[in-house]
């Protein structure tokens, strides 16, 4: 590949409206060129990158399925560029290169009466690229961004990262004119390879209901809570405006809902026909979060294919599936799995109507549920650069990343949050066996720890935003931030130790162990066998740091049970010690419980969200009789104890990479069948188990590499099991038999 000869080039009415402080022009620009093939080719690549967001074709056709282009980042510092094989799109004579260019969140001016989350500006809409032809002769020809360029404005006439889009399809692009030469390619931000999936349309949803509240007025229900387009089919006579509205929630009247929390609202699109015959519309340049559309203006009656739903996400494979008896339990593997899909984009988002911003927290508090539905080892290490890229001078790590909008308080500064810098590429070490990710970012985390250090006191934070999300909010701030500097530091010494620093690695656990000391004398309270307030948080996140006295432990998980069972199976935790609380419920063997607080349906829980018929995890437990986003994965940790737990698939405690799998299936409540499978590092290893009566049968595949550990329940002191020959027993214990098996298919069956 041959570097960038390419220059920076602007559309000069955007340019001029810009720098005299105004939101843009009167339409998106479009940038072109054209260019003669006269002799075979051989291979045709084209390199490019926008300030914004781009939409490119060649002769007519889009260069790729990617969209959304490029990734979100600071792109004060750097741009990633995509590269494309247009070979295919070319022919022999004439070709065109278009691109069009919206302003993304580069450039988020003011937009009176529509919806925004913040005011930013890198600048106006820029494109830089470069197509480098190789013919069948051996020679070559490089066609690059430049003062040959032309450049008009298009007919997307507005576009708001969060307000919405306007199209007028009868506009015509006229006026080109010479683009504005910006500089070379060294000029701007450091240019970097896209080095992950690309955001691409993974499914297309029809509407399964379409009502009439008001004359004239209809509303489409996809059926499912999604992030992505709406795709309108319509004729009509030239200058007739549609208005789409988006939205989650109904209101009364079967109109659509917005305004749920006093963000969010108002966000519409328009499409004005050019008139003459079938056309086809969505947006390019930005996406929404909706289940329902409501239309406004159609020129006649709405039929089935009038609106469809285009659903988006980074293009990370799938590779896990959940499934089991019970319908609930289903459901809730479901919705968790449509709010991480609808907040999978160049970065993880928090909801895909709102804010559309990388909230750092759930990328570790959800990363199992992430990874066992999806492969983002690529993702996952470009989330943890731009993460380092949005680190402050002083070493603070913010709560968002890129960090787009200065937050003030909490919102910018918790451990919980800012520790992903950690907590991140050690799940990905964890996960997939990399390390690399964590040595790179090394420094940027021993920066962080200092700053973390710093606004200690006694070896105590105190800052934060608390139990973020709880329904008891009586849990002390200093007991959530202590519990992430404290995990933050734990992992510390396991990196630095994997890395070679074998001195960082005593430092960082002297301090793990003084801040767990300084944490139990501030909060255990040995005579009633809890910590802080008693709440749930405060002992689900002691026992989950490991600092519980061994005399003391059970005290705190019985004060545990019997606060959830004293809330009638409820849960009164927020995101943070909700993993906590899982794990240590299930560590104590106490699946019982967790099987009755998950499937409870009163509120709050997930049995209420899901029959409260929520299609997407709903952000808070209040779900849609709340105010919160209703597509929103912070609370989806439970998915772990699905997939690890009921369906047993998972690893030893010091594995990495999935080197000692261990399948241990939980026989609980009046579940009668559990199927799971994900691809690891190892491949593919999947379980099935269904129990009828006395009989249990268990059924496993095993990928390449080490042998795995397969544990059989033992469900009556009378079982009696039959497993194949090559299964080689490993004991029993705490209620199972163990055996040893290699790779392949084995079944096991239990009676008794």
């Amino acid at each position: 590949m041959r570097d960038w000869t390419a220059r920076w080039i602007g559309n000069p009415a955007w340019e001029r409206a810009v720098a005299a402080g105004r939101p843009g022009a009167a339409a998106l620009p479009v940038f072109a060129a054209e260019f003669v093939l006269d002799r075979p080719v051989r291979s045709a690549v084209l390199r490019l990158t926008a300030l914004g967001v781009y939409a490119a074709t060649a002769n007519g056709q889009p260069v790729s399925a990617a969209v959304l282009e490029p990734p979100n980042t600071d792109y004060r510092t750097r741009l990633g560029y995509a590269t494309y094989d247009i070979t295919g799109l070319l022919r022999p004579g004439s070709n065109a290169l278009s691109v069009e260019v919206g302003p993304g969140l580069a450039h988020v001016p003011p937009t009176p009466g529509r919806y925004q989350k913040l005011v930013r500006s890198d600048g106006p809409p820029r494109l830089l690229a470069q197509l480098e032809i190789g013919y069948a002769d051996g020679t070559a020809e490089t066609v690059a961004t430049g003062a040959s360029w032309r450049t008009a404005l298009g007919r997307t006439t507005f576009s708001s990262w969060y307000g919405g889009e306007d199209h007028d399809a009868r506009r015509v692009a006229e006026g080109w004119a010479p683009a504005a030469d910006l500089g070379p390619a060294s000029g701007g931000p450091r240019l970097a390879p896209r080095c992950s999936p690309a955001v691409e349309p993974v499914e297309t949803l029809s509407a399964q209901a379409v009502t009439e509240p008001r004359p004239g007025v209809h509303v489409f229900d996809f059926g499912v809570n999604f992030a992505g387009w709406q795709q309108l089919a319509v004729s009509g006579p030239a200058g007739t405006t549609v208005t789409m509205r988006p939205g989650e929630l109904l209101a009364a009247d079967g109109t659509v809902i917005q305004d749920l929390d006093g963000t969010g609202a108002p966000i519409w699109d328009t499409y004005t026909l050019a008139g003459g015959g079938p056309e086809t519309w969505h947006p390019r340049f930005r996406y929404h979060g909706m289940r329902y559309l409501q239309v406004e203006g159609l020129p006649g009656d709405p039929a089935g294919d009038t609106v469809s739903g285009i659903v988006l996400r980074a293009a990370n494979e799938k590779v896990g599936s959940f499934s089991c008896s019970s319908g609930l339990l289903t459901t809730v593997h479901t919705i968790i799995d449509r709010a991480i899909q609808s907040n999978m984009y160049s970065v993880l988002t928090d909801c895909p109507h709102r804010e559309k911003l990388g909230w750092l927290e759930q990328t570790h508090l959800v990363f199992g549920p992430v990874a066992f539905g999806y492969d983002v080892a690529d993702y996952y290490r470009d989330l943890v650069r731009v993460m380092a890229e949005a680190q402050t001078e002083d070493g603070l790590v913010p709560g968002v990343a890129p960090e787009y909008a200065v937050f003030s308080g909490g919102f910018r500064d918790d451990p919980n949050w800012g520790g992903a810098i950690v907590l991140a590429p050690w799940a990905l070490y964890r996960e997939y066996g990399d390390i690399e990710t964590a040595r790179e970012h090394y420094p940027a985390m021993v920066r962080y720890l200092g700053y973390l250090a710093r606004r200690a006191e006694g070896n105590l934070l105190g800052h934060g935003l608390g139990d973020w999300a709880a329904i008891d909010e009586r849990t002390p701030v200093a007991i959530t931030a202590s519990f992430g500097y404290h995990q933050a530091a734990a992992a510390m010494t396991r990196i630095a130790a994997l890395t070679g620093r074998p001195g960082d690695a005593a430092h960082w656990a002297e301090l793990t162990d003084k801040i767990g000391a300084a944490f139990n004398a501030a909060y255990f309270r040995p005579a009633e066998g809890t910590y802080g307030v008693g709440s749930q948080a405060c002992d689900a996140l002691a026992l989950d740091l490991g600092v519980v006295p061994a005399a003391d432990r059970q005290r705190v998980v019985d004060h545990l049970v019997a606060d959830i069972k004293a809330r009638g199976n409820h849960l009164t935790v927020g995101e943070i010690p909700l993993p906590s609380v899982l794990r240590v419920l299930a560590a104590a063997g106490r699946h019982d419980v967790i099987w009755d607080v998950v499937t409870e349906v009163t509120y709050p829980g997930y049995g209420y969200l899901a029959e409260s018929g929520a299609t997407a995890l709903p952000e808070y437990w209040d779900g849609p009789d709340g105010h919160g986003s209703q597509n929103h994965f912070m609370l989806g940790a439970v998915d772990a104890w699905l997939t690890g737990c009921l369906a047993g698939l998972g690893q030893g405690a010091e594995s990495v990479a999935y080197r000692d799998l261990v399948i241990r299936p939980v026989v609980v409540g009046n579940l009668t069948e559990v199927t799971a499978q994900t691809r690891t590092v190892r491949g593919v290893v999947r379980s099935h188990w269904h129990a009828a009566d006395d009989t249990f049968q268990l059924d496993v595949t095993i990928p390449a590499g080490p042998a795995a550990v397969v544990c059989v329940p033992l469900r009556t002191p009378r079982t009696h099991i039959s497993a194949p020959a090559a299964a080689q027993p490993a004991g029993t214990a705490d209620g199972y038999a163990n055996y040893r098996v290699g790779p392949g298919d084995w079944s096991f069956r239990s009676t008794g």
